[in-house]
């Protein structure tokens, strides 16, 4: 599945405690009518323990120009989302209290309306609550072979 290039987003979630967020490349669109989209997360993941707890998450779909941003939030461990948005311009989600990466190609909040475990991962069905920007005049940031690419000029 290497081979097979996919959009880089990031995944946040406001705790009780903190904000906690991962990187992604799983993330898809599921229906237009009503608006899902689906994430997968690995189940032993921190940030799926969260999820299963708390509904309401956001999304934001990096550009070209944020690998650093998708490399800090696939840090092991469990950093403080905070301290990985430090210096990139971020706002909370009206929706979801979620942190919202800025200068992305696109960003939304969602709500979880179901949970599919399956294999080592974790499904999360959410219905789109809102949709924070869409920039459609830059370059997302994509995975393929294992490494972070840009799609061109």
């Amino acid at each position: 599945m290497a081979q097979l290039a996919a959009g880089v987003a990031v995944i946040t979630v406001r705790d009780d405690r903190d904000d906690l967020g991962a990187t992604v490349s799983a993330l898809m669109s599921v229906s237009l009518e009503p608006p899902l989209v689906l994430a997968s997360l690995a189940s032993r993941g921190y940030l799926c323990e969260v999820l299963l707890r708390q509904d309401r998450w956001a999304a934001s779909l990096l550009s070209s120009g944020q690998a650093a941003v998708a490399s800090r939030f696939a840090t092991a461990g469990r950093p403080s989302a905070r301290l990985l948005v430090a210096g990139t311009p971020h706002h909370r989600g009206e929706h979801s209290g979620a942190l919202v990466v800025e200068g992305g190609v696109a960003a939304l909040e969602a709500e979880t309306v179901q949970v599919v475990p399956a294999g080592d991962h974790t499904l999360f069905l959410g219905r789109v609550l809102a949709v924070g920007y869409v920039t459609p005049g830059i370059q997302p940031l994509v995975r393929l072979r294992g490494r972070y690419r840009s799609m061109g000029p």
